[in-house]
């Protein structure tokens, strides 16, 4: 957001930079963990690739106080399609992890637990898992320790004096480099951009910090990479015959 400029450090923070490091490292392992759970959850009821009605007021009201993502309503959706791997990743996200690891020189295992959480996320949110991930994309080539000139943190690049409602009061000043929270942190603003705005385009615009541009570029951007996303995870189910 500009809420996202893109990430960088400059040599004043090495020191800060290295105590983010190992601090998320630590985040890491404890995240894998979770994702580990969640995959029980997604080999249940996966979810399935559509813009789900996302941030219809009925489906899901944003908070103006930090909430469990438990406590959120539920999201009225139709039976999902998409099949769970063994992994825990639908077919789709399987496809579109391989694209991802292969675009940005990244692990599959590093990807597996982020796209995990976009799935859950997207789930419980009402919002499609792709357009998650396009925007981790854009904002932070999947880094979880990126934090920009303005201040925004983590993958989904959310800067925290935007949105403590959304991130608990109490948190700490480090709370958004844990992936599992800046997801759900950065989704919920999407969420509450569609609320506010009506429309997807509109909500982009909102999250990137450029409602004034008429242009629209950050959404443009955003919904070219949710494109080469959705190939790939149509190209992983034809293959699989899922």
């Amino acid at each position: 957001m500009t809420h996202a400029t893109r990430p960088g450090r400059t040599p004043h923070d090495a020191a800060a930079f290295f105590v983010h490091f190992v601090h998320g490292s630590l985040m890491l392992t404890a995240f894998a963990l979770v994702a580990f759970v969640g995959a029980g959850y997604l080999l249940k009821d996966p979810v399935s690739y559509a813009d789900l009605g996302v941030g219809a007021p009925a489906a899901v009201a944003v908070s103006d106080t930090a909430q469990a993502p438990a406590a959120q309503a539920p999201v009225a959706t139709p039976r999902p399609k998409a099949v769970a791997s063994a992994a825990g990743l639908s077919t789709e996200m399987r496809g579109v992890r391989d694209f991802v690891a292969q675009r940005y020189k990244i692990s599959t295992r590093t990807l597996e637990p982020l796209l995990t959480a976009a799935e859950l996320s997207g789930r419980k949110l009402g919002i499609d898992p792709l357009l998650i991930v396009a925007v981790m994309a854009i904002e932070s080539s999947f880094n979880p320790f990126a934090e920009s000139n303005m201040g925004a943190q983590g993958l989904m690049q959310v800067i925290p004096r935007f949105h403590l409602d959304k991130i608990g009061r109490n948190a700490g000043e480090d709370a958004l480099f844990d992936p599992t929270l800046n997801i759900r942190v950065g989704t919920m603003v999407l969420v509450e951009g569609m609320q506010r705005f009506g429309t997807l385009q509109s909500a982009l615009q909102y999250y990137g910090g450029a409602l004034s541009d008429p242009n629209a570029s950050y959404a443009n951007k955003v919904l070219a990479m949710k494109k080469r996303l959705l190939a790939a995870a149509t190209r992983a189910k034809t293959e699989t015959g899922v």
